[in-house]
């Protein structure tokens, strides 16, 4: 095999709750992923030698991204002289709690495990993934999940049934910041969060007003819901004619995304 094709899918949270932080840095969470229609598309065609990088983002062709780390921990594995030529379109918003990156992550470990040969088990692909990031392990899992622990622990979960309307406010959003400054907010407050879905909404809303404003406009008629660490955040639906109301609202130099859930990720078709 000389070329593998496949689709890298974003994810949201239906809920999220963040626990404890450990001693290694990271936090235990309870969540439950689900899959969505919003692709970036990835090639991964083998060379001789190196490890190089094509994108419509340029910070994607240079060595500080999850791919280039995820190649070059591959490569570390592999037994023979070999490289690869990886063509990404970037879709995804970044830094939107969409796990983009991750998926990315998820998707290069596969497919170079399969195009170079190494044939790493199931596990060994998650003890790969966990030294890129958090939500690698759950993009390698391949199916809708529950999950605990740092999000490496899961349960199979159905698939939702609505569709979606994502909502993009265009900021790039740092995970590594938002959990730093919401053990910060724990650390000075006693109270509970308000906000039960995502334990990372009230300080999300409290660094931007713009999305405070909106979300106070659009909360009172939608279960309006925040993904990951933010900054994209959705509802369900059944029907368009549902979404009347709150299209009016979305200000006009955000973007939205009208998605389906996916039954189970294309990384699967990695064989």
């Amino acid at each position: 095999m000389m070329k593998i094709v496949t689709d890298s899918p974003a994810k949201i949270n239906l809920h999220l709750k963040v626990l404890d932080k450990k001693p290694d840095g990271y936090h235990d969470i309870e969540t439950s992923f689900q899959y969505i229609d919003l692709y970036d598309y990835m090639s991964f065609e083998k060379t001789n030698n190196g490890i190089s990088i094509e994108s419509n983002e340029l910070f994607l062709t240079k060595k500080n991204n999850t791919i280039y780390k995820s190649a070059k921990l591959l490569l570390s594995q592999s037994k023979q002289k070999c490289g690869v030529n990886i063509k990404i379109e970037k879709n995804i918003p970044i830094g939107a709690g969409l796990g983009g990156g991750s998926s990315n992550a998820a998707s290069t470990i596969v497919a170079l495990n399969k195009l170079w040969g190494i044939n790493m088990n199931r596990d060994e692909l998650f003890d790969i993934g966990k030294k890129i990031g958090a939500d690698v392990p759950f993009f390698l899992y391949g199916f809708n999940a529950k999950a605990k622990g740092i999000g490496d622990q899961f349960e199979l979960n159905d698939s939702i049934k609505e569709k979606i309307l994502l909502i993009d406010p265009m900021i790039n959003n740092s995970s590594g910041e938002m959990f730093q400054i919401l053990d910060l907010w724990r650390g000075n407050n006693k109270e509970e969060l308000s906000n039960t879905q995502n334990s990372f909404w009230d300080i999300f809303l409290n660094q931007n007003k713009k999305i405070e404003k909106f979300y106070n406009q659009a909360s009172h008629s939608y279960d309006l819901k925040l993904s990951g660490s933010g900054s994209c955040m959705f509802i369900t639906y059944e029907r368009k004619k549902d979404l009347e109301e709150i299209l009016k609202k979305i200000p006009t130099n955000w973007r939205f995304f009208f998605c389906k859930p996916l039954q189970y990720s294309p990384i699967c078709y990695i064989k």
